[in-house]
């Protein structure tokens, strides 16, 4: 017996675990609508009716891949949070394919605009809204000072391990990213000293 039309939505689930899977496999040059077609059980012509080209549907099967690896915490504690977090990134960019296929897409997105976009849309925004609202909540609790720019933080966290994604001159660990949280909250200002002006220094 033929099986039905499969619902929109469960095509979609399909075509985008089909897709996460072959890009970290394969990475973006050996991505093919036809092999995700093939894996997922879709027609090429149906994917393409939900996603508008190839580099979006890649985008969005590797977001669905890895969503689950980079929730973010809400412990009560931000510093610990933003932590545990930053930790995550780091891991999912340098033990597994996340991290070169990463990469790629970015480059890609740089002269591929509905690409640019979808990234925007799927990935980018939505990862730096978590982030955002998590250091809102923490604001209004007092745990971090008044004024704070929640966006540039996200900036000098993440921003520094796609830097070094992109920019290779130094690796991305965990030791680094133990040391932008440091950094942060702990600062970078050279330590006031406590002696008194004029007091005989200790013998």
């Amino acid at each position: 017996m033929a099986r039905g039309r499969r619902p929109t939505e469960e095509v979609r689930r399909d075509v985008l675990a089909a897709a996460g899977e072959l890009l970290l496999a394969e990475g973006v040059r050996g991505f093919t609508v036809e092999e995700v077609a093939r894996r997922s059980g879709a027609s090429k012509m149906t994917i393409y009716k939900l996603w508008p080209s190839k580099g979006t549907l890649a985008l969005e099967g590797y977001f669905t891949t890895v969503e689950s690896a980079l929730e973010f915490p809400d412990t009560g504690d931000v510093e610990a949070d933003l932590r545990h977090q930053l930790h995550a990134f780091v891991s999912l960019l340098t033990a597994t394919k996340a991290g070169p296929t990463m990469a790629e897409l970015i480059g890609l997105a740089q002269t591929d605009p509905e690409l640019r976009a979808a990234f925007l849309r799927t990935y980018s925004s939505p990862r730096r809204k978590l982030a955002v609202q998590r250091m809102e909540k923490a604001l209004a609790e007092g745990q971090l000072r008044d004024g704070l720019d929640p966006e540039s933080v996200v900036d000098q966290l993440w921003g520094a391990c796609y830097h070094r994604l992109l920019i290779p001159d130094l690796p991305i660990d965990h030791a680094f990213a133990d040391t932008l949280i440091d950094n942060l909250f702990n600062g970078i200002n050279r330590p006031v000293s406590r002696r008194r002006p004029g007091a005989s220094r200790p013998r």
